[in-house]
């Protein structure tokens, strides 16, 4: 005898009752419906936090991991020496003083609002990749006392500038003149053209020496705004930057970077989370396909219930089996789901490109969108998460068709048999 009889009787009424052994049509649809909820679910999931990640990383080229900045006199007289404290900490891989104020930028007949840096072009390199984006020129070419600008490519598009060229600067402070107040201005130099790779940085950010910051923005000699540190692990920074303001003076204030794109990575966030639950309807499409399956099969075997219960199986134990056969259904979509899923979120870079190059066409044309590739970063947290819920409605679906076999009358069932 089978034990348990509940088991055993469940996974034979999966397969179909008449000669052939192969999965019955309607249980292999069911499966299918799961598979492909559970497959879109992963891959489509695990794109969008390759896009996440990739943003990210551009914006961390440019942003730093944590920044300390003097919260009420509005600039660090003492930076080096707070410098040389941070660089103690053995998460810290760089540390660099900057400017930044809002300016304007004028060629011509073109304006357009920028965001200035001031940054030292050798301290620099150790907190930001933005010398391996140049296209054209370098960071080093920043020299004090000639007033260089390094430009995003955007914005040199916008302005048609190239290095060489010579930009005007407009910063929202006054001068008193004999004639009146007026703007502070400089006539400055392209030094150099950098491209992160988003519209945000390379439209409207410019980079400048320290010094020619500091007295452009007329700060007390020796200030900055604030020191950029760069952490080992990017994911450190929140942690870090908590343990820190701890550990500064008076005045001073330590903010990561999620705090500065917090706005962006929550639009992100619950992009991803209306899409799990759209395509987790999919998996609910599946499961009312569990439900016709089970339904049809009590329908089906109301004799073999009637027999079962006279030979003395409870109602709990037919409810058993065919909660067991609708499990059977879920567990097995939810599995081949899984590998379909991890297969294709480990490999979508490689068949995509493969898939444009086939019918020659691009998914995401690089002269519109900036990620022109479909990166995928597979995390098993959500897949775990994907193949819980997938299981838990798959469960759920059995109950009420189960439910509806335990009920069945033995004496009603073969009354006509």
């Amino acid at each position: 005898m089978y034990k348990p009889l509940p088991f055993f009787i469940g996974l034979r009424y999966t397969r179909a009752k008449r000669r052939n052994h192969f999965i019955s049509f309607i249980s292999l649809t069911s499966i299918l419906g799961i598979a492909l909820g559970v497959t879109a679910l992963i891959t489509v999931i695990s794109v969008m936090n390759g896009f996440e990640k990739e943003l990210r990383e551009r914006m961390l080229g440019m942003s730093a991991h944590v920044t300390v900045a003097a919260f009420y006199q509005g600039n660090m007289p003492d930076w080096q020496q707070q410098r040389e404290q941070l660089q103690q900490y053995p998460d810290v891989v760089g540390v660099a003083p900057t400017i930044e104020g809002q300016a304007m930028i004028t060629h011509r007949q073109s304006v357009y609002g920028t965001v200035l840096h001031g940054i030292d072009p050798e301290l620099e390199m150790s907190v930001s990749q933005v010398e391996s984006k140049m296209q054209k020129g370098s960071i080093h070419d920043l020299k004090a006392g000639e007033f260089g600008v390094v430009i995003g490519h955007e914005l040199a598009y916008s302005l048609r500038v190239d290095v060489g060229d010579k930009i005007t600067v407009v910063v929202p402070q006054t001068s008193v003149t004999p004639v009146g107040v007026f703007p502070r201005m400089k006539r400055m130099t392209v030094k150099g053209i950098f491209k992160i790779g988003m519209y945000e940085y390379d439209s409207g950010y410019v980079l400048m020496n320290i010094e020619d910051a500091a007295k452009l923005l007329r700060l007390p000699k020796g200030s900055v705004h604030g020191l950029n540190l760069k952490l080992t692990h990017m994911d450190q920074a929140i942690y870090f930057s908590r343990q820190l303001q701890d550990t500064l003076p008076m005045g001073y204030v330590s903010r990561d970077w999620t705090y500065r794109h917090a706005n962006f990575f929550k639009a992100i966030a619950m992009e991803k989370r209306v899409m799990f639950v759209i395509l987790t309807l999919i998996v609910a499409v599946a499961a009312f396909n569990i439900v016709s399956t089970l339904i049809m099969v009590v329908t089906d075997k109301q004799a073999d219930i009637a027999i079962l219960r006279t030979l003395g199986m409870t109602p709990n134990g037919i409810m058993l089996t065919f909660m067991v056969q609708g499990t059977f259904i879920g567990v097995f979509g939810t599995l081949l789901g899984l590998v379909g899923g991890i297969s294709l979120a480990l490999n979508v870079e490689t068949i995509v490109p493969a898939i444009e190059r086939l019918f020659n066409m691009q998914f995401l044309p690089s002269d519109v969108y900036y990620i022109s590739d479909l990166p995928s970063d597979l995390h098993w947290g959500d897949v775990y998460k994907i193949a819980a819920t997938s299981l838990i409605i798959s469960f759920f679906a059995t109950i009420y068709p189960a439910w509806r076999a335990s009920a069945t009358q033995p004496a009603e069932a073969l009354r006509y048999e």
